[in-house]
């Protein structure tokens, strides 16, 4: 009769298989939960020297004029996502971006988290935005951003849903941060853009004025053409890719 005979090193092995084991699973687990995912677009993959501007509006309202004034001086289009409670406040403003040549897209109408609200109170964020929007502008918005970069596969389909694209960003300005300075602004974005980006500004930051026409001068000479989101995106026969980039399904 043959035993077993259990020594440390033996143990040793056991645990180490086990805990390899455990790993894959976990891993395993994690990229099907990962495939099952939706996203928004972050950028869209272009051979092209595009790249869209955005602008989110929620809060204040000091420079929104001034912004206007310098991408008019530059002949640069820009895209505004605006809350629907900044609407109501600012409906001049609205107006303004809109006779301007700027389009006005969905912010959502209260800006919450909306991971955590529930499925009609997400159809009501969406909706109560594109209309208060669509009676200053005449236009109903086709994007959507969600507030605080909040999302989850619910959002996505509340927003397809209504026949929208969900928008994020690849370039964050990072203009809202205490320690932002016009130098800090404008080299992190002429840094980091690249063809088919999306770039994200506030409309209220404090040095966003300061630093917005050295960004737009620098990118002009760069080559780059200032398009609209909606203009830079895919409509249809696409695909999103792990870290949210849109490009062309394959053979398209």
């Amino acid at each position: 009769m043959k035993y077993l005979v259990i020594t440390k090193k033996n143990l040793m092995v056991f645990f180490t298989c086990f805990l390899i084991a455990i790993i894959a699973g976990i891993c395993s687990v994690g990229v099907a939960a990962n495939s099952d995912r939706n996203l928004p677009i972050y950028c869209v993959e272009t051979e092209e020297k595009k790249v869209a501007l955005s602008f989110d509006a929620a809060w204040g309202n000091d420079d929104t004029e001034t912004l206007i004034n310098i991408l008019k001086e530059y002949d640069a289009k820009a895209t505004f996502f605006v809350v629907g409670a900044w609407v109501d406040k600012y409906p001049e403003s609205v107006k303004q971006l809109s006779d301007a040549g700027h389009q006005v897209m969905n912010h959502s109408n209260t800006h919450p988290y909306m991971t955590k609200i529930d499925a009609t109170q997400k159809a009501d964020e969406l909706s109560s935005c594109n209309r208060k929007i669509y009676e200053i502008t005449g236009k109903t918005p086709t994007l959507f951003r969600p507030p605080y970069g909040d999302y989850d596969n619910a959002t996505i389909k509340a927003v397809e849903d209504m026949g929208m694209y969900t928008i994020q960003w690849d370039v964050d300005s990072l203009d809202w941060k205490e320690n932002a300075t016009p130098e800090s602004i404008c080299k992190r974005v002429t840094s980091k853009v690249k063809n088919g980006s999306i770039v994200l500004f506030h409309n209220d930051a404090d040095h966003t004025p300061e630093a917005l026409p050295e960004i737009l001068k620098c990118l002009k000479e760069d080559g780059y053409e200032f398009v609209f989101v909606e203009d830079l995106i895919y409509k249809e026969n696409y695909e999103i890719k792990h870290d949210g980039t849109q490009c062309k399904k394959d053979g398209e």
